[in-house]
C-alpha cells in the first residue's frame, strides 16, 4: 500500500491511503488520524489500512477523491528521529580522493551516519528556503526507510523485519558551510537544514522484486531545471543495506516508531549514470579535469526527484521543488 499526509489537521497532517497509480486517495478515518499514530500501533492498524488500500484500488472506497500533489505534506511532517547514512562506497571514495584523503578502513565494515533534522520536513511541492546562495546549495537524492519500534542492539537480520515503509528524500545540504563545521570535529548542524520527503511512503511488499536484500533496486532519477541530472541504480554499489543501517542506528539505543533512516546520496561506480547531488558531479569533474565546472544551485532553480518502475510508472510520486531565498 501507499500512504501520504494531507496539509490539514495540524502539524502532523491527516493520514491518507493513496492508490497504486497515485491518482486517488481516501482519508484513513476511524483507523489512524496521522501516519505517526499508525506506526506506533502498526501490527494492529496496518491490516486495516491494507484493507482500505485494496478497496481504494478496486474503486470501492467510500470517500475517495482525486489526489492533488499540491495538497500533500510530507508523509511524516515531523518525526522523532532522522538518521542518515552514507552507504554508497563510490561517492565516499571519489569525494575523499578529490581532496587527497584516504577512505578510513573502518568504513568498509562500519557505516557512516549522523543525526539529521527531524522536527520538520518540506512537503514534495514546497519550496526549499535558504538564506544565501553563498552557502553552496545542494540537493541529495536518497532512499529512506521508516521503522516501527526497534529494540536496542537489534541484529541486522531482525532489523529487516522492522522496516515498514520505503520512500524518497531530498536531503538538502549547504556545502560551503560543511568544511568549517566538520573541522570542529563535532558534526553537521547549520550545513544540514530541513529536507523534503517524497509524496508517499510505500510498503516493501508493494515494491515487488524491486525490494530485495533490504535494498531498493530502481534508478534514482533526478532532473535540475528540466534537464537530466542522473539516474544511478539505488540497488548497486550500496556497501550497507537498510537492515544493516537500522541495526547500526539501534546499536546503543532503541529507535522509536516513525524513525527515518536514510541511505545517503545514491551513487554508482559507473559515472555515465550521472549523479544524485552536485557535490558528486563536481567531484567527478575535479578528478577528470582538475577543477569543478558545475556551480551549486541558485535561487529560482528547480529540482525533480523520482523513481519509475519497469513499466515507467512513478512509484512514490515526484519531489518537485524550487530553490528560494528565505
Amino acid at each position: 500500500m501507499k500512504l501520504g499526509s494531507l496539509k490539514e489537521g495540524g502539524r502532523d497532517g491527516t493520514l491518507i491511503v493513496v492508490s497504486r497509480d497515485l491518482a486517488r486517495a481516501v482519508r484513513a478515518t476511524g483507523i489512524a488520524d496521522t501516519l505517526q499514530r499508525a506506526l506506533e500501533d502498526w501490527s494492529n492498524l496496518a491490516p486495516r489500512l491494507n484493507a482500505l488500500s485494496d478497496a481504494l484500488n478496486a474503486g470501492e472506497a467510500e470517500g475517495a477523491f482525486a489526489l492533488d500533489p499540491a495538497t500533500l505534506a510530507a508523509p511524516l511532517p515531523r518525526a522523532y528521529e532522522f538518521v542518515d547514512g552514507s552507504a554508497y562506497l563510490p561517492h565516499v571514495e571519489r569525494v575523499r580522493r578529490a581532496r587527497g584523503a584516504e577512505v578510513p578502513e573502518t568504513f568498509y565494515t562500519d557505516p557512516l551516519m549522523y543525526q539529521a533534522v527531524s522536527a520538520g520536513f518540506y512537503g514534495p511541492r514546497d519550496a526549499v528556503k535558504v538564506p544565501s546562495e553563498e552557502y553552496g546549495i545542494d540537493l541529495e537524492a536518497e532512499v529512506v526507510v521508516i521503522t516501527d519500534d526497534v529494540p536496542m542492539a537489534t541484529s541486522p537480520e531482525d532489523a529487516a523485519g522492522h522496516i515498514q515503509l520505503v520512500g524518497l528524500v531530498n536531503d538538502v545540504s549547504l556545502r560551503n558551510l560543511i568544511p568549517a563545521e566538520l573541522g570542529k570535529g563535532f558534526g553537521f548542524l547549520q550545513s544540514k537544514p530541513r529536507s523534503a520527503l517524497g509524496p508517499v511512503f510505500v510498503t516493501p511488499d508493494e515494491l515487488g522484486e524491486a525490494w530485495r536484500d533490504s535494498k531498493l533496486h530502481l534508478p534514482m532519477l533526478t532532473h535540475v531545471n528540466g534537464a537530466w541530472f542522473g539516474a544511478p541504480e539505488a540497488g548497486v554499489d550500496m556497501q550497507f543495506n537498510f537492515a544493516q543501517l537500522v541495526a547500526h542506528a539501534a546499536r546503543t539505543r532503541p529507535l522509536s516508531a516513525g524513525t527515518i533512516v536514510g541511505s545517503g546520496t545514491v551513487a554508482n561506480e559507473d559515472t555515465s549514470l550521472g549523479a544524485s547531488c552536485f557535490a558528486e558531479r563536481r567531484t567527478v569533474e575535479t578528478l577528470e579535469h582538475g577543477k569543478p565546472s558545475t556551480p551549486f544551485m541558485k535561487f529560482g532553480d528547480t529540482v525533480r526527484i523520482e523513481m519509475l518502475d519497469k513499466a515507467g510508472a512513478s512509484v512514490f510520486g515526484a519531489i518537485e521543488q524550487r530553490i528560494e531565498q528565505a
